[in-house]
């Protein structure tokens, strides 16, 4: 039921509601999606400092370090999501914001690594709570005129991020330390908190269902268990028990999950959500661009630092040609997908992402930095195109008062995407042999993005035939859908 405190969105006199959106809230939740997502990439540039760190991390240690967050961030996404329709959004929204200042401050004063890894998680469960309340939070507000271009925002600060996290995680590589980079994370998000409070109304809650703790603790244990697999499977070898183990254990607790949903009566979400044509194609396409994307993002700090021979915070500002394509491209591809709907702006920028890094596996030491550049520059181009429309049609395939359930699936494909993209790209690294502070690595990244290209063309050939034409319209959904 709504409660009490909250005052409904009167209707337009069409019957729908208004666009309530103010410029200053839609700053606001970009801004905490934008310092959210740039943790997940931040990390990588430091490694170096943390592996000559007082702390002494092992390697397993240092690749915990990195992942903790991501795991966490993934595995809680869909149920944080669900968490906001149901006890209200902005309340989750600022608890996400001090859970993840939190998790900064015990990972800034941690005196051990299993204290810095702890810390990585908090942040990462804040994280969870902060990118599903964001994005519900605009489709609540923005109404279902203005909802692709609110949405494209949100997808551009997302992206935003991941390179955010590049130059600042770059620059305090260079001229701070590892524990700065924490620090500085606190004071922000309790500045984000403080705007969020001001800027940001409240609004419903969905009527539907209950909290499900046995549900949540089926999905996040699959989630977790799959991610782990995914991550580590570079490290122990795809065939390793250790490795199947977790597959196994993912793919099991899985099925009583959906077995579990299925038969009740206030699960977590209903699996049978996935018999949408759109959702599956528009859930595949996410993953798959974040598949190319944090594959290059890995290749890329490794390539620039080890075969070009830039320093941490220059590498971190050579990756920002990936923002204009992001920046300028999700204009064209709302009123694209409103001329012609979101098909062609979905199966052209996914093109792109696959043709770009293909392109980018050309590179080797003579490669200069400007042509490198150039490849970068189409992958952005192609993110802009297509990531839009996929955020909308992930959301959309769902009533508007699940917007925080949707939120939470089109994140996770997010996350997953990424680590498999880096998962993939790690291993065929490591079969090749790369050898870091030498031009051979350039020899072994151009079979990993080349294997990576190959995959995002192929998952470009699924989706675009999922987004074929057809009928149906889910109640409550922004946009048609094929079923």
């Amino acid at each position: 039921m709504t409660s009490p405190a909250l005052t409904p969105i009167p209707s337009a006199p069409g019957g729908s509601p208004p666009s309530v959106l103010r410029r200053s809230t839609l700053l606001a939740l970009c801004a905490c999606v934008l310092v959210a997502q740039s943790m997940v990439a931040a990390i990588n540039l430091l490694i170096p400092q943390l592996a000559g760190s007082s702390l002494h991390l092992s390697s397993t240690e240092l690749l915990w370090t990195v992942d903790a967050y991501v795991i966490v961030f993934a595995g809680l996404l869909i149920p944080a999501g669900a968490l906001g329709d149901r006890r209200g959004r902005k309340g989750v929204l600022l608890a996400g914001l001090a859970l993840f200042a939190a998790g900064a401050g015990l990972s800034a004063l941690a005196a051990s690594p299993a204290l810095l890894i702890a810390g990585r998680g908090v942040s990462g469960a804040g994280a969870a709570c902060i990118m599903p309340a964001t994005m519900s939070i605009l489709v609540q507000l923005a109404g279902p005129a203005h909802r692709a271009g609110a949405l494209a925002s949100w997808t551009l600060s997302a992206g935003l991020g991941g390179l955010a996290g590049n130059v600042v995680g770059g620059a305090a590589g260079q001229f701070l330390s590892w524990r700065a980079l924490f620090w500085l994370m606190v004071p922000l998000a309790a500045v984000l908190a403080w705007t969020v409070t001001v800027t940001v109304p409240r609004t419903g809650r969905s009527p539907q269902g209950h909290p499900d703790p046995r549900g949540t603790l089926l999905l996040v244990a699959a989630l977790v268990a799959v991610l782990a697999g995914i991550i580590e499977g570079p490290v122990y070898g795809w065939t390793s028990p250790r490795i199947l183990a977790l597959f196994a254990v993912g793919a099991a607790l899985s099925g009583l999950f959906t077995r579990y949903a299925l038969r009740s009566r206030a699960a977590l979400f209903d699996p049978r959500v996935f018999r949408s044509r759109r959702l599956r194609a528009a859930v595949l396409g996410t993953a798959t661009g974040f598949f190319g994307l944090f594959s290059l993002f890995y290749a890329n700090s490794q390539y620039l630092q080890y075969v070009k021979g830039y320093g941490p915070a220059v590498t971190g500002l050579a990756i920002v040609p990936l923002t204009i394509g992001m920046a300028l491209f999700p204009k064209v591809a709302t009123r694209w997908q409103a001329a012609s709907g979101p098909r062609p702006a979905v199966s052209t920028g996914l093109f792109l992402i696959g043709a770009g890094l293909l392109g980018a596996s050309t590179a080797d030491a003579a490669t200069p930095y400007a042509l490198y550049a150039c490849w970068l520059l189409v992958i952005s181009a192609g993110t802009g195109l297509c990531m839009p429309a996929l955020t909308v049609g992930v959301v959309s395939s769902l009533p508007e008062q699940q917007a925080g359930l949707g939120s939470g699936l089109g994140t996770s494909a997010r996350e997953v995407g990424a680590a498999l993209g880096v998962a993939v790209t790690g291993s065929v690294l490591a079969l090749h042999d790369a050898d870091a502070h030498t031009a051979s690595f350039a020899d072994a990244m151009s079979p990993a993005l080349r294997t990576v290209g190959t995959v995002v063309l192929v998952a470009t050939a699924v989706v675009t035939f999922g987004y074929r034409t057809g009928s149906g319209r889910r109640p409550g959904a922004g946009t048609p859908l094929a079923d």
